[in-house]
């Protein structure tokens, strides 16, 4: 009798970011079967992003890397490259600056977030693709996937999940998985 041999399974390289019902900042993130919590911007979605509007953008965003808290996120397993952050790292979110949506060194004197967070929501942040290789200023800076306040409050316009459930995706992610926004 001859064996059968079963094909691998293929790992999803889609994550499904949907609406929740009830408030406009709560979602569903799906990748293959793992359905989880999440929260998107405090103004919700949007076709049409702009810088501090406050929404996330529909749309589908590559994932780029990452950036973690070595000292918070030992043993951290991605097939991502992730890049530990340093105190002196920040994002710049000034649209009329020359490195808008990219990231800087302190000092810096425009308007910037720091990657190192007091409040651990950097504490494992993916970078998406968003307005990244094809920048236009205004377009919104910044949109990560990256940790959950608690009680799932909005974002900004990034995707958050609780630690638990990035801990348990993320082996799974690589350059170029899709987050696809709906």
């Amino acid at each position: 009798m001859e064996k059968t041999r079963r094909k691998p399974s293929i790992q999803p390289t889609i994550i499904t970011v949907r609406p929740a019902p009830g408030r406009k900042s709560r979602a569903l993130l799906q990748f293959g079967t793992v359905v989880v919590p999440a929260a998107v911007g405090r103004s919700g979605r949007t076709t049409r992003k702009r810088e501090g509007d406050g929404a996330t953008p529909i749309a589908e965003m590559r994932l780029i890397s990452g950036f973690a808290r070595g000292e918070k996120t030992s043993g951290l397993r991605t097939r991502l490259p992730i890049r530990l952050i340093r105190e002196d790292m920040l994002w710049c979110d000034q649209p009329d600056d020359a490195n808008y949506n990219r990231p800087v060194k302190a000092p810096f004197s425009k308007s910037h977030e720091k990657m190192k967070r007091d409040d651990g929501l950097y504490d494992v942040c993916l970078v998406m693709d968003w307005n990244i290789s094809s920048r236009a200023r205004n377009r919104g800076s910044a949109i990560f996937f990256h940790l959950i306040r608690p009680g799932y409050q909005p974002t900004e316009g990034c995707i958050a999940i609780h630690p638990r459930d990035m801990k348990r995706i993320l082996p799974y992610l690589r350059k170029g998985t899709v987050v696809r926004v709906l």
